[in-house]
């Protein structure tokens, strides 16, 4: 690789990782509030409306009704808890994934969109790519999970309203001492699995729907978004069960009774979850429906 070819290289990536930073940070409030919709904590009423079928239901508020109220709660700066970790892990994440896969022999120039390959060749190169992605994927996810433990923490201080997580190296110190270096790995599995499930489903997919099903090369371009929201929605239990687990028996009042049973493993809290119906808690952030038993609130802050 030319030195003008490295620079152009390092530009991109570092353009890449901007970007991604700034989505987070956009984004981070709402993802908050998201994080805690999975772990289960509803601090506002639901309310009485009708569905878009005109069926009466009773609805919890939208995720931007849930960030005003962290807002009110905490103020602005608030709506941050848990961001620096968050942000720290995706880059150390993304710059492991690089490094390892860098030597990684693919053939970068290929175009998916196009036709001039053989079957053989598609399929090489498909299996190729996907090694690639499957090693890069873990790589970022366990060099990232640590990270995501501690913003997971942080932000679920606010159903109880506890201190331990409120800095980055007292964070540490605090998993550290009561779950020991397993602690930062709560919730890894079942992180590793959605992920991983997820870029090999959409994969498969994503190529045979663009080279036997669909021949229009305008339509192709539109398949992978579709196809990777649809696999995003399949495996999405997942995220919810490692959420869950990342604060479950930390000590916090988030993950334990009667805010969250304590659980053995991830696959007791997956049986949990998914007899309770909500194993898809935060997949909807406009429209939250609630269909439990009738009640004037959830859990108060």
């Amino acid at each position: 690789m030319s030195g003008m070819e490295m620079t152009d290289h390092s530009y991109t990536y570092l353009s890449s990782i901007g970007f991604r930073v700034f989505l987070t940070t956009l984004s981070h409030p709402m993802e908050y509030a998201k994080f805690l919709i999975q772990i289960g904590h509803e601090p506002m009423a639901p309310y009485q409306t009708r569905s878009l079928l005109g069926k009466p239901v009773q609805a919890l508020p939208n995720v931007f009704r849930y960030v005003k109220y962290i807002k009110e709660v905490d103020g602005i700066l608030g709506c941050y808890r848990g961001y620096f970790p968050k942000i720290t892990g995706q880059i150390c994440g993304a710059v492991a994934s690089a490094a390892v896969t860098k030597n990684f022999n693919t053939v970068e120039s290929f175009n998916p969109l196009e036709d001039e390959m053989s079957d053989d060749e598609k399929i090489s190169h498909l299996k190729n790519s996907l090694t690639k992605d499957i090693i890069g994927r873990s790589v970022t996810i366990i060099v990232s999970h640590p990270f995501v433990v501690i913003s997971g923490r942080m932000m679920a201080q606010f159903v109880g309203g506890e201190e331990a997580y409120n800095g980055f190296f007292s964070s540490i110190i605090e998993i550290y001492k009561e779950q020991g270096l397993s602690g930062f790995f709560s919730g890894l599995v079942p992180r590793w699995i959605g992920e991983l499930t997820t870029l090999i489903l959409s994969s498969f997919i994503i190529f045979g729907v663009n080279n036997y099903v669909i021949h229009d090369r305008e339509l192709k371009a539109f398949s992978s978004p579709a196809i990777n929201y649809i696999t995003n929605s399949l495996t999405y239990p997942f995220c919810v069960v490692s959420s869950c687990m990342a604060v479950n028996n930390c000590g916090l009042a988030a993950g334990l009774p009667p805010n969250m049973p304590i659980y053995k493993d991830w696959t007791k809290c997956w049986s949990h979850l998914s007899r309770q119906g909500v194993l898809s808690r935060g997949s909807s952030l406009l429209f939250r429906y609630y269909y439990g038993p009738p009640r004037p609130a959830f859990i108060a802050h």
